[in-house]
């Protein structure tokens, strides 16, 4: 009776023991995953998003005190871009490069004609940071 059951078990067994080969398929778009899983995938990011970006106190984005602000930067983003453009066309141009110190704003720039180039320090009075520029000669 058991050898009955053994030579069952052992002509049956390779009917048992049948596999089929694993294929690793990634699911996020940016590793070969399916393009298509993309909307599904930021869904489900977004559902488990906790952070909430932080709501602005302001009423209006443009308040007087705001365009003032804006007006005050854009004129120091000028002056100084000017600036920068003069240095650059007075170093590498025909004319002649002109010494001196500028306060724009809260910076205080001083310019200095050095054996090694143009020097350039840049001091933010606001929060005391400085810059040091070199443009070498050639």
């Amino acid at each position: 009776m058991k050898l009955k059951h053994i030579l069952f078990f052992l002509t049956t067994l390779p009917v048992f023991l049948s596999a089929q080969e694993l294929v690793y398929t990634p699911q996020n778009p940016s590793f070969g995953g399916n393009s298509f899983n993309h909307s599904w995938m930021m869904s489900e990011a977004e559902a488990q998003n906790k952070f909430t970006a932080p709501s602005s106190s302001k009423s209006s984005i443009y308040s007087e005190n705001d365009a003032l602000a804006d007006f005050e930067e854009s004129l120091n983003r000028q002056i100084l871009s000017q600036l920068s453009r003069q240095i650059v066309s007075d170093t590498f141009g025909e004319t002649e490069f002109e010494e001196g110190k500028y306060e724009i704003g809260s910076y205080i720039i001083e310019i200095t004609n050095e054996l090694d180039g143009v020097n350039i320090n840049i001091l933010d009075d606001s929060n005391g940071s400085e810059t040091s520029i070199i443009i070498p000669y050639f």
